[in-house]
């Protein structure tokens, strides 16, 4: 489906809207509409119109050039080689005509480890949306790829809903657990991605559904997991895996120096704080995992306030339960 006129850069976003992009072919959908029996399938009828009411075109983000990704790799030093792909894709696009396109990716590691972070993170660089889909609890395909409108309750999956629904043609969708996906006699939670991860066979991706086909061949893919060997290989083979270790010491230091500087930043009580932590604050910090920090610095800017002080303590944080990494128990 076409990539059409472009649209003026946003002022200031290193990686602006520049695009529109066709998602779907309104005739596709006309015809599938007419087709429904009257006073039947009214959901279905609800979905075509819809699409009809929205239009197919979707923004599409299109780079001016590479963007500055310093404060990324200080947020999130162990996730470097997975910050380069980035980098080494969007270079490919920024002088040429082509939209921004990303090799699907897999982020390998313990829980905990910030790899969801890293999605949201990447949706805010890219300026596109991003979507979630846990697979720890799923047991059907159809989340992914809908279900039959045969079927009572049924309704489009997740691909679907994102780019009919949302405003971006490509997307972030991030594909949460994926070694974690359940399977029955009858489903393969992960069936659909099999086409989904392919750039040709993706531009006319069907839910089953709606039954027409949409483009998602622009959507950015990110699946996370703790253990590679719960994935199919021929879903392996279609993504770069990188493996995220967790930090260093003098990583996980930085990460929480960050963290706390983004979370003044982010709220208006931030002000009433200390624009710089403690070092033995940070040292207690970095011994959780980066999950975990964000939570540990709350609980302390929220016990200082109490105090009517300005600075963190270390006994405003709570306290690790285990010398393991990555748990935590709050003092009672």
């Amino acid at each position: 489906m076409d990539s059409r006129s472009l649209v003026p850069a946003s002022v200031g976003l290193s990686l602006p809207i520049a695009q529109m992009r066709s998602v779907f072919l309104p005739h596709d959908v006309e015809r599938r509409l007419a087709k429904l029996p009257e006073r039947e399938h009214e959901h279905l009828r609800s979905t075509y119109e819809r699409m009809l009411e929205r239009g197919p075109d979707r923004f599409q983000v299109k780079p001016c050039g590479v963007p500055e990704m310093a404060s990324l790799y200080a947020q999130l030093p162990n996730f470097s080689d997975a910050i380069d792909d980035v980098r080494r894709h969007v270079a490919l696009a920024q002088d040429s005509s082509d939209g921004l396109e990303l090799t699907p990716m897999l982020l390998l590691g313990p829980p905990g480890i910030g790899k969801t972070h890293f999605a949201r993170k990447l949706a805010e660089l890219l300026g596109t949306g991003m979507s979630l889909v846990p697979m720890n609890a799923m047991t059907a395909g159809w989340l992914l790829s809908g279900a039959s409108s045969q079927w009572k309750g049924s309704k489009p999956g997740k691909v679907f809903e994102t780019l009919v629904d949302g405003q971006y043609a490509n997307p972030v969708i991030v594909v949460d657990e994926i070694d974690k996906a359940g399977t029955d006699a009858q489903y393969d939670p992960l069936g659909a991605l099999y086409n989904l991860l392919e750039h040709d066979t993706a531009q006319s991706f069907v839910d089953e559904f709606a039954e027409v086909a949409i483009d998602a061949s622009q959507v950015i893919w990110i699946s996370t997991a703790n253990d590679e060997r719960g994935i199919p290989e021929p879903i392996l083979n279609r993504m770069n895996v990188f493996e995220i270790d967790q930090p260093s010491p003098e990583e996980a230091r930085r990460i929480a120096r960050n963290l706390y500087d983004a979370i003044r930043a982010e709220h208006d009580w931030g002000r009433l704080l200390a624009p710089e932590p403690a070092d033995d604050v940070i040292d207690l910090l970095a011994g959780l995992a980066p999950r975990e920090m964000r939570r540990a610095l709350m609980t302390g800017f929220g016990n200082a306030r109490l105090a009517r002080r300005d600075a963190v303590r270390v006994e405003d944080l709570p306290r690790a339960a285990t010398a393991g990494r990555g748990r935590i128990g709050f003092v009672q």
